[in-house]
């Protein structure tokens, strides 16, 4: 073999590899993933979905049927169970569209056009406050490098802070990938599939690293604790919650008052205008603990 064929074997080998690194770093390999609580990256919204049970990576002809119908409308997965904990056959998602957000009505015609394919339409409120984060959406790998690297720093972000988190959405939207998981209203959050199911439960955040767990009628209940979970549920259902951890690893049945203010003075919040210095989130928090302390449990309500 020539020195020239050699050369010219070592350029295209050394091409190959620049390239296929710059798409590697495109997609998202290195991009810096930053978990904060604070305001949702969605208002309410109006959704067309379909439900499906079974391992998470297969839905993805979900996505692709409702893009189908709406290419130019924001697609949406909400995911209910921890596949680390729950057998991929009995996971449970909902897969579609965002057909309105805020104040404006679906169309009318969409409407009907996703439900003549099966869809099914949801809405699902506003809330106050959630764990979110943002990866980049460029190409398809995109997806695959963003459940690799973000969801287990939601975990880690979440379990270090003792809140209540669940269930976990994707929005995709204006090529990024939004993650969030609420951190009040949650039953509001579960799909009818999910609701009506009497031999299944929602999962909180500490059961997505435990085997506990949450009824559906206590977590979509106006009761205090709901069942087993350690989920509270204001009359407005507006929530911030945080779970108490007792020495054994956690206590799925018992919330306090220390590690709900704990939890809370560790929380990235943002206060409103965006005015954060350190003598005006002392008095938020002094204010917000003072007002809505009530059976040792701290509770966000609607004012």
């Amino acid at each position: 073999m020539s020195d020239w064929l050699i050369w010219c074997l070592v350029v295209i080998m050394f091409t190959l590899i620049i390239t296929l690194g710059g798409f590697l770093l495109y997609s998202g390999l290195m991009s810096n993933i930053i978990i904060r609580t604070g305001s949702p990256p969605i208002m309410n919204i109006t959704v067309a979905y379909k439900f499906k049970q079974g391992p998470y990576n297969r839905c993805g002809h979900l996505y692709t049927e409702s893009c189908r119908i709406g290419p130019e409308l924001s697609s949406i997965g909400l995911f209910y169970d921890n596949p680390r904990k729950v057998q991929g056959e009995k996971c449970r998602c909902a897969v579609g569209s965002i057909l309105s957000e805020g104040d404006a009505k679906p169309a009318e015609a969409l409407l009907h056009l996703y439900e003549k394919f099966g869809f099914q339409i949801f809405s699902f409120p506003e809330v106050t406050h959630v764990v979110s984060t943002s990866f980049p959406h460029r190409t398809p790998l995109s997806i695959f490098f963003g459940v690799m690297r973000v969801y287990p720093k939601l975990d880690s972000y979440i379990k270090e802070r003792n809140l209540c988190a669940h269930p976990f959405l994707e929005i995709y939207k204006d090529n990024l990938i939004h993650y969030m998981s609420p951190l009040g209203r949650q039953g509001d959050f579960y799909v009818p599939e999910v609701r009506h199911d009497p031999d299944r439960r929602l999962l909180g955040a500490d059961d997505y690293e435990e085997d506990g767990g949450t009824d559906i009628s206590g977590a979509d209940s106006n009761s205090e604790c709901s069942s087993g979970s350690g989920v509270l549920m204001s009359v407005s259902r507006e929530t911030s919650l945080v779970r108490h951890r007792s020495g054994r690893g956690g206590d799925n049945d018992s919330c306090d008052r220390s590690s709900s203010a704990s939890s809370f003075e560790e929380l990235d919040m943002e206060l409103p205008g965006g005015q954060g210095d350190e003598a005006e989130t002392e008095q938020v928090e002094d204010a917000w603990i003072n007002k809505h302390l009530k059976r040792g449990v701290v509770v966000l309500e609607e004012e």
